[in-house]
């Protein structure tokens, strides 16, 4: 009787943590935590101005990119190209709007009035 129960609930066990595991690997559609890193952010808002961007600035963009979702493996022959760049693009435009820190929203209006 003591084998059956040590048994039960070790299955119990094991059935609530690949349910915690699977559930963990899944996005969560009310996630309300920031997207973009401040690297990011600020990264994007320098490729906004006018200046010109280094190569860490397009990195932390193509980063940001992958993070909505698009996937640019020279591999995958996308039949949804472009419209899936523009969608992540769209996407990351977004967050930059809704997360970025007060400095980098006021850096983007600075560039937008010295431009």
């Amino acid at each position: 009787m003591d084998g059956r129960l040590t048994l039960r609930l070790t299955l119990s066990a094991l059935t609530l943590l690949l349910t915690g595991c699977v559930a963990a690997g899944m996005p969560y559609i009310g996630y309300t935590g920031r997207h973009l890193s401040p690297t990011e952010c600020r990264d994007l808002a320098a490729l906004k101005s006018n200046a010109p961007p280094t190569l860490a600035q397009h990195q932390s963009e193509l980063v940001a990119l992958r993070k909505a979702g698009y996937n640019p493996s020279p591999w995958y022959d996308d039949p949804y190209y472009p419209d899936d760049l523009q969608a992540a693009q769209r996407l990351v435009d977004y967050w930059f709007q809704t997360e970025p820190t007060p400095a980098t929203r006021l850096t983007v209006a600075l560039g937008d009035q010295i431009g």
